[in-house]
């Protein structure tokens, strides 16, 4: 499985990559390898208030309907609409066409209660 080391993760299988002041949020390969084939995705609107550890949408798979949990507080900037088209990106590209949305931060102290790279790799293991 492919997991970013230049990324941050929670431990609700969400990603997210910072540029600046500006978080781009999706799930990890992990977790759209568990839920199976992604078939709709709920976004929020752009200039939603979104909270670190709440939900800000949810994906439904074949299998199971899942939240969407934020990685950190901000301001949702930009929604990915080609994921609500076409929903299968999310499994062929988590990391990459499959993002969902993206966060102005409010509080960039919160990334440290992320995890890194190797501290998400033992909590899948478990």
């Amino acid at each position: 499985m492919n997991f970013p080391e230049t990324l941050k993760y929670t431990k609700d299988h969400e990603w997210i990559r910072i540029e600046g002041n500006v978080g781009t949020v999706g799930i990890t390969e992990y977790a759209q390898g568990e839920l199976g084939d992604i078939v709709f995705v709920e976004l929020p609107s752009i200039g939603k208030k979104v909270e670190a550890g709440q939900t800000f949408g949810t994906v439904e798979a074949v299998k199971a309907v899942s939240d969407l949990y934020s990685p950190v507080t901000g301001e949702v900037k930009e929604v990915n609409k080609e994921i609500q088209d076409s929903p299968e990106l999310v499994n062929k590209e988590p990391y990459e066409r499959g993002w969902m949305i993206k966060v102005t931060l409010a509080n960039a102290d919160e990334l440290k209660n992320l995890l890194d790279v190797e501290a998400y790799k033992k909590l899948i293991a478990k």
